[in-house]
């Protein structure tokens, strides 16, 4: 009997992917992409470091950039609209030097008057005046007619700002995309009896404080949202939730696995430096833990995870805080 490479893998690969399939079957959740690509992360977590190296290699391949698209094709879009938004300054302004050349030649044209011997002059500015009447009543036209498509175009913008899924600043998902998976996240817990775990991550106090300006501690902060990105799997969720705070749903994680995640992300922040100008700035962190339960709501679980984090950061020392529900 000649066996198919499905009954008999050959690959490292291969083989991996079917043990994934296995255990999710003998958990008793349906073998869907979604749930695939969860338990492949889990899973290769605690495989070996090469085989965990040889297969994220073959996976950064085929990685897709949709994420980056739409981060750019939204700040395009916001570009576009300030854009806009200076050729109707531009335009406005026109209109009152416009305005203003009127009131010139008008009086220019009374004290021409005062003197009948400059006839021909003027005969010369009472035609420009008119011609600058004309020319004022287009302009005013148009920047009315502008005005009206930038009100579109503002009304269309704030649509899109509303229906986002990226915060532009950190490149990474925005609070409304966080709330959204992390309700559904409780529901995905409801129905098949797994474990979740939620993240809150800030700068500790004592590093917000030593900041000299806004810029500096956006940088640093933005090095948080960076690191985050590097380190977490490809089905966990991060997210800023808003002043700095970035948040993570980690899918299919008990409690415990989330404060080891939590102390590993304590220790490569505060092991990194960050240089501002001449100056290193050493991290640190505070970070909260929380439990996904079906009897909270997302609210519910981000306050307790903010808790949990507010109370780390009052004392450096402290890899994280877990909030018991």
């Amino acid at each position: 009997m000649i066996t198919t490479a499905l009954d008999d893998p050959t690959s490292d690969l291969e083989i991996f992917s079917k043990e994934v399939l296995a255990t999710l079957i003998k958990d008793n959740l349906p073998p869907t992409p979604n749930n695939f690509a969860l338990y492949f992360d889990r899973l290769l977590e605690e495989k070996s470091a090469s085989l965990r190296k040889q297969i994220k290699e073959i996976l950064e391949l085929e990685e897709s950039n949709d994420d980056e698209k739409s981060i750019e094709l939204e700040r395009r879009l916001k570009e576009g609209f300030s854009s806009i938004k200076n050729v109707l300054q531009v335009s406005a302004t026109l209109y009152k030097n416009m305005n203003l050349m009127t009131k010139v030649l008008e009086n220019s044209k009374t004290e021409l008057t005062k003197n009948p011997e400059q006839k021909s002059a003027i005969l010369t500015v009472t035609a420009l005046d008119k011609d600058i009447d004309k020319l004022n009543a287009i302009l005013k036209k148009q920047i009315a007619h502008m005005k009206h498509l930038y009100g579109e175009t503002a009304t269309i913008v704030k649509n899109v700002e509303n229906e986002t899924v990226f915060d532009n600043r950190y490149g990474i998902h925005n609070k409304r995309f966080l709330l959204l998976k992390l309700e559904q996240e409780i529901n995905l817990v409801v129905e098949f009896k797994h474990k979740s775990s939620f993240l809150s991550i800030e700068l500790a106090d004592s590093l917000k404080k030593a900041m000299d300006s806004e810029k500096s501690l956006f940088l640093v902060t933005r090095t948080i949202a960076r690191l985050l990105m590097k380190t977490s799997r490809r089905s966990d969720i991060v997210a800023h939730y808003g002043d700095g705070v970035f948040m993570m749903i980690l899918k299919h994680t008990n409690i415990d696995s989330a404060k080891k995640a939590a102390e590993r992300l304590f220790e490569l922040i505060d092991s990194s430096n960050f240089f501002l100008a001449e100056q290193e700035v050493h991290l640190k962190s505070a970070i909260g833990v929380a439990e996904v339960l079906p009897s909270f709501s997302p609210e519910e679980i981000i306050v307790h995870a903010l808790d949990a984090m507010k109370a780390s950061g009052a004392d450096d020392s402290i890899p994280y805080v877990v909030h018991n529900a």
